[in-house]
């Protein structure tokens, strides 16, 4: 080891970094789904009800996401991942003064426009400080975030309900959103002003501190994003990954709750579970990839072959209907691992494929779309309920969005390799 090279090096640290946000995001989005029982017995909240809810933040939260990536490449990632964290925390709070259903849908709307910048900050972090060769590596930690968030959550809030109001659940969640501002000013800035950064770490990161100075590259407008099927592609496959996503993610505590009978408590004991297996799905399929690109594999086929694997598993699905109250856990652990690989490597292809100026656009554009998915699937299926179809057609018609999704990027994409992206003028 040289004299000047840290123990542990400051790119990995950021990734963490990141990874924390990520975690209070995911906390924050199962603020509403868990403590909804409680919410219900001073504010009437039906099953169409609840789905328009999550339509409200998934509206503005794909809308920023499209802004937030503009934004991340507008003012740099430190001041803008500052100020949409700053956002979203002081959204979350105000969920705990509400008094009616639609003081409800303002905060989630709020929320959502604060959230919706997470993931082209993300996305815009990791293509600042990571070589090809770490990039889905760090984007599985990163991910990662939405595992632990999930994996905190059920128990935290059952815990926090069982001594206080429901309204304390989003006052905490509201708290630690802005603490992590704080630990984001102290910690983060790009690679050519960071203090930390040692000489064998600039050394390290060669590949991306070669890379013109972002404000020295023309702007990429949308429109001419647009013009590439490559960009389509990311965003129609995530419209329909995320479909399955924003269900399973926002409906698991309520139909543990309403179809199987689970209390609080219940919730608290076992829906952490599938996000583990979520987090493990994003380590373990994050690094795989970067393992393949290592050991020589194409970046093509690298990331084609991780996704393949994450997809395989999404039928299980089919399942869950049939399964006991005990068992059901298990399908959803395993969707939960195939979704957030999936997702792991999607988020980390506008770094791939698109110049550094443009990758916050692109990701939010790609964001755009998974959030769309979720506004219209999660409609349908409030629909779907609130005329007795009941859940089993939902879960069938979820099975199989990824793999149309994997046809989709195999179509769109047919080599993971930069694109040529003329910038205006």
């Amino acid at each position: 080891m040289t004299p000047d090279r840290p123990r542990f090096p400051v790119r990995w640290s950021i990734a963490f970094l990141l990874c924390a946000a990520i975690t209070i995001s995911y906390f924050d989005r199962q603020t509403l789904p868990i403590a909804v029982s409680k919410i219900q017995k001073q504010i009437a909240i039906p099953s169409e009800y609840f789905a328009h809810l999550n339509t409200a933040f998934l509206i503005t939260y794909g809308l920023m996401y499209v802004i937030g990536g503009k934004l991340m490449d507008a003012v740099g990632t430190r001041l803008g991942f500052f100020l949409i964290m700053t956002v979203w925390s002081l959204a979350c709070a105000s969920h705990g003064l509400a008094t009616s259903f639609g003081m409800l849908a303002v905060s989630r709307l709020v929320l959502g426009m604060g959230e919706g910048g997470g993931f082209p900050a993300a996305t815009k972090a990791v293509a600042e400080w990571f070589p090809v060769g770490e990039r889905s590596t760090a984007m599985g930690i990163i991910n990662a975030g939405t595992a632990v968030g999930g994996i905190i959550a059920a128990p935290a809030i059952a815990v926090i309900l069982s001594y206080a109001e429901w309204p304390w659940v989003f006052y905490i969640s509201g708290a630690l959103g802005l603490a992590w501002t704080a630990w984001w000013l102290l910690d983060y800035f790009p690679p050519t002003r960071h203090p930390r950064l040692s000489d064998a770490e600039r050394t390290d990161i060669h590949e991306v501190m070669t890379i013109r100075s972002e404000q020295a590259e023309p702007v990429i407008p949308w429109l001419r994003l647009f013009g590439y099927r490559q960009v389509w592609g990311l965003v129609i496959a995530k419209f329909l990954s995320d479909a399955v996503w924003y269900f399973i993610t926002f409906w698991l505590p309520k139909y543990l709750q309403e179809a199987l009978g689970y209390n609080i408590k219940d919730v608290g004991y076992f829906a952490w579970i599938p996000w583990a297996a979520a987090g493990i799905g994003c380590l373990v399929i994050g690094s795989f990839s970067s393992l393949l690109v290592r050991r020589g594999l194409s970046l093509n086929m690298a990331r084609k072959i991780a996704m393949g694997v994450s997809v395989s598993v999404m039928p299980c699905l089919l399942l869950v209907p049939v399964c006991s109250s005990t068992m059901v856990i298990l399908p959803f652990a395993i969707a939960y691992f195939g979704q957030q690989a999936w997702s792991t490597l999607v988020m980390t292809l506008p770094a791939d494929i698109c110049p550094r100026r443009a990758v916050g656009s692109v990701a939010g554009l790609v964001g755009f779309g998974g959030a769309m998915g979720g506004v219209v699937f999660g409609e349908i299926v409030g629909q779907m309920l609130k005329h007795g179809t009941g859940y089993g057609p939902v879960f069938a018609i979820s099975s199989s969005l990824h793999i149309l999704a994997f046809v989709i990027i195999l179509l769109t994409i047919r080599k993971v390799q930069p694109l040529a992206l003329q910038a205006s003028g």
